[in-house]
């Protein structure tokens, strides 16, 4: 096995990879819950974007609703823009799964 090879496959994977972990930035998931009083915009780096909220949640004794909606909407957004990135990923590692990506 020639190693100068190896280093260069390895060197072409690892930019590769940086080249997919800088696209997740631009890859937006949204999630919507409470029949949409709630969505929330992710990137599939795990940043929130937006949070929409209906005018008709948003009233005093509402609170504990919107808090509910509000957690469940950036934890669907979550795991969207985790599957979206997984899946991204292994477009660049051929489905091999490479621990830290």
């Amino acid at each position: 096995m020639d190693m100068k090879k190896l280093m260069k496959q390895a060197s072409e994977m690892q930019r590769k990879m940086e080249d997919a972990q800088e696209k997740l930035k631009d890859i937006i998931v949204e999630s919507s819950v409470g029949g949409g009083m709630v969505k929330v915009k992710m990137n599939c780096r795990m940043d929130v974007l937006d949070i929409e909220i209906g005018d008709e949640i948003i009233k005093a004794e509402e609170k504990d609703v919107l808090k509910d909606l509000l957690i469940s909407g950036v934890n669907e957004a979550k795991r969207k823009a985790e599957e979206t990135a997984q899946n991204e990923i292994s477009k660049v590692t051929g489905g091999m799964n490479l621990p830290g990506f």
